[in-house]
Protein backbone atom coordinates (compact mmCIF):
# COMPACT_ATOMS: atom_id res chain seq x y z
CA UNK A 1 0.00 0.00 0.00
CA UNK A 2 1.57 3.52 -0.86
CA UNK A 3 0.61 6.73 1.09
CA UNK A 4 -2.12 7.60 -1.82
CA UNK A 5 -3.78 4.58 -1.18
CA UNK A 6 -3.58 5.03 2.45
CA UNK A 7 -5.01 8.53 2.21
CA UNK A 8 -8.33 6.40 0.94
CA UNK A 9 -8.29 3.61 3.67
CA UNK A 10 -7.28 5.65 6.73
CA UNK A 11 -10.32 5.83 9.19
CA UNK A 12 -10.64 7.62 12.73
CA UNK A 13 -10.15 4.89 15.48
CA UNK A 14 -10.66 5.21 18.27
CA UNK A 15 -10.43 1.41 20.34
CA UNK A 16 -7.76 -0.94 19.47
CA UNK A 17 -6.91 -4.49 20.67
CA UNK A 18 -4.00 -5.44 23.06
CA UNK A 19 -1.77 -6.53 19.97
CA UNK A 20 1.76 -5.11 20.37
CA UNK A 21 3.48 -3.45 17.30
CA UNK A 22 6.16 -5.31 16.17
CA UNK A 23 9.64 -4.73 16.43
CA UNK A 24 10.31 -3.82 12.84
CA UNK A 25 7.60 -1.99 12.40
CA UNK A 26 8.13 0.04 15.24
CA UNK A 27 11.93 0.89 14.08
CA UNK A 28 10.32 1.89 10.87
CA UNK A 29 7.73 3.98 12.63
CA UNK A 30 10.62 5.60 14.37
CA UNK A 31 12.78 6.08 12.10
CA UNK A 32 10.13 7.90 9.61
CA UNK A 33 9.32 9.96 12.86
CA UNK A 34 12.88 11.01 12.78
CA UNK A 35 12.89 12.22 8.63
CA UNK A 36 9.68 14.38 9.38
CA UNK A 37 11.04 15.99 12.33
CA UNK A 38 13.94 17.29 10.34
CA UNK A 39 12.22 18.29 7.36
CA UNK A 40 9.45 20.53 8.82
CA UNK A 41 11.55 21.49 11.92
CA UNK A 42 9.22 19.64 14.67
CA UNK A 43 9.64 17.65 17.65
CA UNK A 44 7.31 14.77 17.24
CA UNK A 45 8.20 11.76 19.33
CA UNK A 46 6.69 8.05 19.65
CA UNK A 47 5.66 6.49 23.05
CA UNK A 48 5.07 2.89 22.77
CA UNK A 49 3.58 0.82 25.65
CA UNK A 50 2.33 3.60 27.68
CA UNK A 51 -1.24 4.53 28.58
CA UNK A 52 -1.12 7.57 30.26
CA UNK A 53 -1.97 9.55 27.06
CA UNK A 54 -5.27 9.84 28.44
CA UNK A 55 -7.34 10.04 31.86
CA UNK A 56 -9.41 7.25 33.76
CA UNK A 57 -12.60 8.70 32.45
CA UNK A 58 -11.78 9.03 28.48
CA UNK A 59 -10.23 5.91 28.85
CA UNK A 60 -13.06 4.16 30.24
CA UNK A 61 -15.69 6.06 27.82
CA UNK A 62 -13.96 7.20 24.50
CA UNK A 63 -10.27 5.79 24.50
CA UNK A 64 -10.33 2.02 25.21
CA UNK A 65 -6.88 0.18 24.47
CA UNK A 66 -4.58 2.86 23.59
CA UNK A 67 -0.97 2.67 24.72
CA UNK A 68 0.93 3.81 21.36
CA UNK A 69 0.96 7.65 20.47
CA UNK A 70 2.66 10.05 18.65
CA UNK A 71 3.55 13.54 20.87
CA UNK A 72 2.90 16.50 18.43
CA UNK A 73 5.29 19.32 20.07
CA UNK A 74 7.65 21.53 18.35
CA UNK A 75 9.55 24.89 19.58
CA UNK A 76 6.88 28.07 19.53
CA UNK A 77 6.40 29.97 16.44
CA UNK A 78 3.57 31.30 14.42
CA UNK A 79 3.82 28.41 12.19
CA UNK A 80 4.64 25.53 14.30
CA UNK A 81 0.91 23.97 14.34
CA UNK A 82 0.52 24.24 10.62
CA UNK A 83 4.12 22.23 10.10
CA UNK A 84 2.78 19.84 12.43
CA UNK A 85 -0.52 19.35 10.90
CA UNK A 86 1.50 18.36 7.88
CA UNK A 87 3.91 16.32 9.76
CA UNK A 88 0.89 14.52 11.44
CA UNK A 89 -0.86 13.85 8.25
CA UNK A 90 2.23 11.70 7.03
CA UNK A 91 2.20 9.85 10.09
CA UNK A 92 -0.83 8.96 9.88
CA UNK A 93 -0.69 7.46 6.62
CA UNK A 94 2.46 5.94 6.87
CA UNK A 95 1.20 3.94 9.68
CA UNK A 96 -1.46 3.07 7.60
CA UNK A 97 0.62 1.37 5.35
CA UNK A 98 2.25 -0.44 7.91
CA UNK A 99 -1.77 -1.78 8.77
CA UNK A 100 -1.83 0.28 11.81
CA UNK A 101 -4.98 2.47 12.61
CA UNK A 102 -4.70 6.25 13.70
CA UNK A 103 -6.49 8.99 15.75
CA UNK A 104 -5.63 12.50 15.91
CA UNK A 105 -6.67 14.19 19.30
CA UNK A 106 -6.76 17.88 19.58
CA UNK A 107 -8.37 18.43 22.93
CA UNK A 108 -9.49 15.22 25.35
CA UNK A 109 -5.32 14.03 25.63
CA UNK A 110 -3.93 14.51 29.45
CA UNK A 111 -2.13 17.91 28.84
CA UNK A 112 0.36 17.79 31.65
CA UNK A 113 1.42 13.56 31.20
CA UNK A 114 2.26 15.00 27.43
CA UNK A 115 3.96 18.09 28.02
CA UNK A 116 6.46 16.31 30.80
CA UNK A 117 7.22 13.81 28.09
CA UNK A 118 7.69 15.75 25.01
CA UNK A 119 10.84 17.09 23.54
CA UNK A 120 9.28 20.05 22.13
CA UNK A 121 8.39 23.29 23.61
CA UNK A 122 4.53 23.35 22.47
CA UNK A 123 2.24 20.18 22.86
CA UNK A 124 -0.59 20.83 20.76
CA UNK A 125 -1.92 17.02 20.24
CA UNK A 126 -1.44 13.49 20.39
CA UNK A 127 -1.80 10.80 17.30
CA UNK A 128 -2.96 6.99 18.94
CA UNK A 129 -1.46 4.71 16.78
CA UNK A 130 -1.88 0.67 16.89
CA UNK A 131 -4.32 -2.14 15.71
CA UNK A 132 -7.77 -0.76 15.72
CA UNK A 133 -10.94 -3.07 16.87
CA UNK A 134 -12.31 -1.64 13.95
CA UNK A 135 -10.77 -0.07 10.43
CA UNK A 136 -13.19 2.64 11.70
CA UNK A 137 -15.73 4.49 8.39
CA UNK A 138 -15.89 7.27 6.10
CA UNK A 139 -16.52 10.25 7.73
CA UNK A 140 -19.38 12.98 6.24
CA UNK A 141 -17.98 15.18 3.68
CA UNK A 142 -19.32 18.54 1.84
CA UNK A 143 -19.41 18.84 -1.40
CA UNK A 144 -16.48 19.82 -3.52
CA UNK A 145 -17.90 23.06 -4.46
CA UNK A 146 -18.20 24.32 -1.43
CA UNK A 147 -14.93 24.06 -0.45
CA UNK A 148 -13.27 24.88 -3.40
CA UNK A 149 -13.42 27.63 -6.73
CA UNK A 150 -10.58 27.37 -10.04
CA UNK A 151 -10.95 30.68 -12.07
CA UNK A 152 -11.87 28.94 -15.40
CA UNK A 153 -12.15 25.08 -15.81
CA UNK A 154 -10.65 23.42 -13.23
CA UNK A 155 -7.69 20.62 -14.27
CA UNK A 156 -7.86 17.47 -13.62
CA UNK A 157 -5.44 18.20 -10.44
CA UNK A 158 -6.74 20.36 -9.08
CA UNK A 159 -10.32 17.62 -8.74
CA UNK A 160 -8.12 15.40 -7.29
CA UNK A 161 -6.41 17.30 -4.94
CA UNK A 162 -9.80 18.73 -3.50
CA UNK A 163 -11.00 15.40 -3.59
CA UNK A 164 -8.27 14.55 -1.04
CA UNK A 165 -8.46 17.52 0.87
CA UNK A 166 -12.14 16.53 1.86
CA UNK A 167 -10.37 13.35 3.19
CA UNK A 168 -7.99 15.46 5.51
CA UNK A 169 -9.68 14.78 9.58
CA UNK A 170 -10.64 18.16 10.89
CA UNK A 171 -11.78 19.45 14.27
CA UNK A 172 -15.17 17.84 14.75
CA UNK A 173 -15.27 17.45 11.24
CA UNK A 174 -15.82 20.71 10.04
CA UNK A 175 -13.82 21.53 6.96
CA UNK A 176 -13.71 24.84 7.88
CA UNK A 177 -11.89 25.63 4.22
CA UNK A 178 -11.63 27.18 1.07
CA UNK A 179 -9.42 26.28 -2.04
CA UNK A 180 -8.67 28.55 -4.33
CA UNK A 181 -7.14 27.78 -7.49
CA UNK A 182 -5.88 30.21 -10.56
CA UNK A 183 -3.48 28.60 -13.36
CA UNK A 184 -1.06 26.25 -11.35
CA UNK A 185 -1.29 28.32 -8.29
CA UNK A 186 -3.49 27.32 -5.29
CA UNK A 187 -3.73 28.82 -1.81
CA UNK A 188 -5.77 27.10 1.27
CA UNK A 189 -7.68 29.30 3.42
CA UNK A 190 -8.46 28.24 7.04
CA UNK A 191 -11.40 30.08 9.73
CA UNK A 192 -10.07 31.02 12.33
CA UNK A 193 -10.27 28.90 15.65
CA UNK A 194 -9.01 26.92 18.01
CA UNK A 195 -7.24 24.08 15.67
CA UNK A 196 -7.18 26.19 12.46
CA UNK A 197 -3.28 25.97 12.29
CA UNK A 198 -3.36 22.26 12.63
CA UNK A 199 -6.06 21.66 10.19
CA UNK A 200 -4.30 23.85 7.68
CA UNK A 201 -1.65 21.78 8.01
CA UNK A 202 -3.55 18.24 7.72
CA UNK A 203 -5.56 19.78 4.64
CA UNK A 204 -2.98 21.32 2.68
CA UNK A 205 -0.87 18.25 2.82
CA UNK A 206 -3.76 15.37 1.53
CA UNK A 207 -4.14 18.39 -1.10
CA UNK A 208 -0.43 17.98 -2.26
CA UNK A 209 -0.53 14.00 -2.18
CA UNK A 210 -3.99 14.40 -4.25
CA UNK A 211 -3.03 16.83 -7.01
CA UNK A 212 0.77 15.86 -7.27
CA UNK A 213 3.54 18.09 -6.04
CA UNK A 214 5.02 18.87 -9.51
CA UNK A 215 1.24 20.03 -10.87
CA UNK A 216 0.80 23.28 -8.74
CA UNK A 217 2.44 25.93 -6.83
CA UNK A 218 0.99 27.35 -3.48
CA UNK A 219 0.71 31.30 -3.89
Amino acid sequence: MDMKQAMYERHMVRKYLDKPIPQECREKIEQHTRMLNDEYGVDISLVLDNTEAFNAAIKLILAKGVRNYFILAGPESTDLNERLGMAGADLMLYGQTLGLNTWWVGGTFNRMKMEEKAKGEKVIGIIALGYGATQGKPHKSKDPSEVATYEGEAPLWFKRGVAAALLAPTALNKQNFQIYGKGDEVSIAYEPGTFAGEDLGLVKYHFKLGAGKDSFRWM
